[in-house]
């Protein structure tokens, strides 16, 4: 299975961290988020791998190349002009074959068990399946109503004048068919929550959701940011490489972060981590 990763966003709810990074490459202990993504596919056997992305590609493809290094296979498709999440994935889509993939979010924080949501999604016989978390307050996501068996019934995006119908929301993570490809016919800037999901739930395509083991939240203001990284620090996401993350746990101060840098020189991390007073201090 190949996974196409949305990098492209500009994550204006996390400037001024992002006016000269891209989200995807925020750290995160000890390297960015988007190198967490890539261990997590990786652990369950998905190497090939299409990066979409538009702001600030260049810091992406300097740091990941062309995967090697990683021992992964990386493709960018690349983006003159924001595109929106479904339009990003059919951008990719000369990368892509008649096979199953899957689509994840270049912001998400996660150790879920992708291989149990491909059985599922095998299983259900879906077109699509969404990857679904509970969370006590669904207001800022896309949230889903299932029946028994899992089919999605209902999808309502970011509900503010009116009461989300669940809990449960969307997180980013979608497994598809091919076929989804096709009925995308044309090229531009659109979304799969609000152009594509309810289109394919209107003809009642079989679109499943999946409850999720494991943790998950999505890079998209500065509180969620700081969680997760007093949350990796605390062991409550599984994430690669431990040691690396303990020796970093020595010198990162959970309760100030004014900007980080991460290089990457081959196989050596090196992680630079500002002082109180955001100056950079690099750990030694």
């Amino acid at each position: 299975m190949k996974a196409v990763i949305l990098a492209g966003g500009r994550g204006s709810r996390l400037r001024p961290l992002t006016d000269r990074c891209p989200k995807p490459m925020l750290p995160l202990i000890d390297r960015p988020i988007l190198a967490h993504l890539l261990n997590l596919l990786k652990r369950h056997q998905i190497t090939e791998v299409i990066l979409s992305v538009q702001y600030l590609v260049g810091q992406i493809q300097d740091y990941f190349g062309d995967g090697r290094d990683f021992g992964m296979s990386i493709h960018y498709a690349r983006e003159e002009r924001p595109l929106g999440t479904a339009g990003g994935v059919k951008n990719a889509q000369p990368f892509l074959d008649d096979e199953t993939f899957l689509v994840i979010s270049g912001d998400a924080v996660t150790d879920i068990d992708l291989s149990r949501a491909g059985q599922f999604h095998r299983e259900s016989d879906a077109l699509i399946t969404l990857v679904l978390a509970e969370v006590d307050d669904p207001r800022q996501y896309g949230v889903v109503l299932t029946d028994q068996s899992g089919r999605i019934r209902r999808y309502q995006e970011k509900p503010s004048a009116e009461p989300p119908i669940s809990n449960n929301v969307n997180t980013g993570i979608y497994i598809m068919e091919p076929d989804v490809l096709d009925m995308m016919t044309r090229f531009g800037a659109y979304d799969f929550s609000y152009d594509i999901f309810p289109s394919l739930l209107a003809r009642n395509a079989p679109l499943f959701g999946h409850f999720a083991q494991g943790y998950w939240r999505d890079m998209g203001t500065w509180q969620d940011y700081r969680a997760a990284r007093t949350d990796a620090l605390a062991g409550r996401v599984k994430l690669a490489d431990w040691a690396l993350a303990n020796y970093a746990r020595l010198y990162l101060d959970k309760e100030s972060f004014d900007g980080c840098r991460v290089a990457h020189h081959h196989t050596n991390i090196g992680v630079s981590i500002p002082d109180r007073l955001g100056r950079m201090a690099s750990p030694e």
